[in-house]
């Protein structure tokens, strides 16, 4: 159905025609989580080999990739910091929307507000969970590297912590945010 604008000339969709379904909103939102939570994790391990000059390539897995380095170039420290500066990243991202939700949640867009919702989501938790929990299960990882700056289980317990932190703020800080404005 149409309507017109600027006195009938031009004819104009209206806005129902545009919507997108709850379902197409929150799968928009996650492949858009997956994208910048790889751009920024894997961004930040980039920017940090390129700085410590030990950059080699990156490596397409699957729906992933990785950051390939001169491990022999680099020393302990220089490869902990390397390993940990994924998730430094996307905890600073993460609590930069935690920051900015109640701006976000006043954009018109659903889609864009869906997809500010899982992004934080992801940031928030995915690199805790990982580091805590999941390591062990895939090959360490990250934990690798940031085992050379303090023991494993002392940083498998901190990043337990801050997923539990990240989780509640989700819970009472986003959550209500944008269920909010979802509903309005």
């Amino acid at each position: 159905m149409t309507e017109t604008n600027l006195r009938g000339r031009f004819p104009v969709l209206q806005k129902e025609a545009f919507s997108l379904t709850k379902r197409a909103r929150q799968y928009i939102g996650i492949l858009a989580a997956v994208a910048v939570y790889y751009i920024i994790h894997e961004g930040a391990h980039l920017a940090a080999a390129l700085a410590f000059g030990a950059f080699r390539q990156l490596r397409f897995l699957g729906i992933g990739m990785q950051v390939d380095v001169y491990a022999e170039r680099l020393s302990d420290v220089q490869m902990g910091v390397l390993n940990l500066a994924g998730a430094v990243s996307t905890l600073a991202a993460a609590w930069l929307l935690v920051a900015l939700r109640r701006r976000i949640c006043r954009v018109k867009s659903p889609v864009f507000r869906a997809s500010a919702y899982y992004v934080t989501l992801a940031m928030l938790l995915l690199d805790p969970l990982y580091l805590s929990l999941l390591c062990g299960l895939f090959g360490g990882g990250d934990m690798n590297g940031i085992s050379l700056l303090l023991p494993e289980a002392l940083a498998r317990v901190l990043f337990g912590a801050v997923g539990v932190g990240n989780a509640l703020a989700f819970w009472r800080l986003v959550l209500p945010e944008y269920t909010r404005s979802f509903r309005a």
